[in-house]
């Protein structure tokens, strides 16, 4: 099963996030309304082949028919509830989305169990990490491989270079750039079948 993505405009959840940042250039809600129609467009677009690739390249499955994203004026992005602040470049917009889309993958209904031996195998292995770094391994290099499968190298060192100011999510990006995505995945998936 795909999920459908379902953008969403909370007004009194902007305004949450409105008084969290206190930014006195938080956009208006016709401009976040604006930029989420932009996001939606986009994504209608590239939304069953990248949930499709997520699930076909980590061995989990979507168990969701819809998965809710809210979409705010400016926030740290999450995946859960999914959240997302509009960006003035769209296709950045759709980088976020699918990097948090990873991490509901792998917290959809089932997914933990079935990929218990590779996140036991990541902790044990990757053991002297913060546990947030060693989430963003995995979730990093199932990224690299929609990055350079669907879009460029370009999107790829943009990504890199945007979130090396999160120094859990820079030494993620450079065990994946050691050790190489494809192996990452592979080990993953290949304890992700054990399980089954």
């Amino acid at each position: 099963m795909i999920p459908n993505i379902e953008f969403r405009y909370s007004y009194v959840y902007d305004e949450v996030w409105s008084d969290i940042v206190k930014d006195k250039k938080y956009p208006s809600s016709k401009k976040v309304l604006t930029c989420l129609k932009k996001g939606e467009k986009l994504w209608k677009r590239e939304e069953r082949r990248v949930l499709s690739e997520l699930s076909k390249v980590t061995g989990l499955s979507w168990e969701a028919g819809s998965i809710p994203c809210y979409v705010v004026g400016k926030c740290i992005p999450f995946s859960d509830p999914l959240t997302v602040p509009i960006f003035p470049q769209t296709d950045y917009f759709l980088d976020v989305l699918i990097h948090e889309l990873i991490h509901q993958l792998f917290m959809q209904e089932g997914n933990l169990e079935r990929a218990d031996k590779s996140w036991k195998y990541i902790s044990k292995e990757y053991a002297h990490y913060s546990p947030n770094t060693r989430v963003h391994i995995m979730l990093h290099a199932v990224h690299s491989h929609i990055y350079l499968k669907f879009y460029s190298k370009k999107r790829l060192e943009r990504d890199k270079r945007l979130v090396y100011k999160v120094s859990d999510y820079k030494i993620a990006w450079k065990i994946v750039e050691e050790k190489g995505y494809e192996k990452i995945l592979a080990d993953f998936k290949k304890r992700v079948q054990q399980t089954l």
